[in-house]
């Protein structure tokens, strides 16, 4: 049972694009969210991790309150974002493998300022073995990674940076059966070693099968959040489409279960 809050998000709200929004995460727990296209759950997860900041609201973390201002702090407090446009804003297409990996934690590699090439080699060698990149070296310009593989290394980079928690918007969006089967069982892998996953996918049946607890989005509030075993598809789309009636309602935590139970 997922039962340690990590992440608790209260009263987000960015001024005509979403309000009020309140929700936690627990350690282990992957947390999907669910709505039609503008309900603002891609609106929500980037003012989490700084891209743009939220008006207002508070975000604690281990019940701690933190500022996030930018993606450099939320990286800082060990918080990834996977965009939903890899090609356009998560990956450096003119860049080679290792140094789309390695990015983030440069300094780490640094020695009077001289970034060390073996050491970058040989972690950016191994996150990418740890994650199945199906590449011919480290040299490789991602850009000619299949779509998957793309993905991997950027999930690779995250894991690198030491991220607790990873932010996914559609992350299987464009990619064929069997790589989107390898990105499942990675999350849940992920989930299994402890990272805080939050999921944001447009198809139902993505998030009905690997998600712990789906949080329903609609119009930039929260209509509801459900346990996807106690539920259908089409309650859920029937939420995202008409709502309950009781917007920023949320389960309370001591009462969250998981699919492992």
């Amino acid at each position: 049972k997922h039962d340690r809050v990590l992440m608790e998000v209260r009263g987000l709200t960015r001024t005509g694009v979403f309000e009020n929004v309140s929700f936690v995460l627990h350690h282990g727990e992957i947390l999907g969210f669910a709505g039609l296209v503008g309900a603002g759950r891609t609106d929500v997860l980037s003012s989490v991790f700084g891209y743009p900041p939220a008006d207002s609201g508070t975000i604690l973390i281990e019940g701690v309150e933190v500022d996030i201002r930018s993606p450099e702090d939320a990286i800082q407090l060990g918080i990834g974002y996977v965009p939903e446009e890899r090609k356009a804003q998560g990956l450096f297409m003119k860049m080679n493998v290792a140094h789309n990996i390695t990015l983030p934690f440069l300094r780490r590699l640094q020695r009077l300022s001289i970034i060390n090439q073996h050491a970058e080699l040989s972690e950016s060698t191994l996150l990418s073995q740890r994650l199945r990149v199906q590449t011919p070296s480290m040299q490789q310009l991602v850009r000619y990674l299949s779509g998957g593989n793309q993905q991997k290394v950027i999930l690779a980079r995250w894991l690198g940076s030491g991220s607790r928690i990873l932010i996914m918007d559609e992350p299987t969006r464009g990619i064929d059966v069997n790589s989107k089967a390898e990105i499942h069982a990675l999350i849940d892998d992920l989930a299994a070693q402890g990272k805080s996953i939050i999921l944001i996918s447009s198809e139902l049946e993505e998030l009905m099968a690997i998600a712990d607890r789906i949080i329903v989005m609609r119009e930039g509030h929260i209509v509801g959040e459900v346990y996807p075993w106690e539920v259908t598809e089409e309650e859920v789309l029937r939420m995202a489409m008409l709502g309950n009636g009781k917007e920023g309602s949320s389960l309370p935590a001591n009462k969250l279960a998981t699919k492992h139970d």
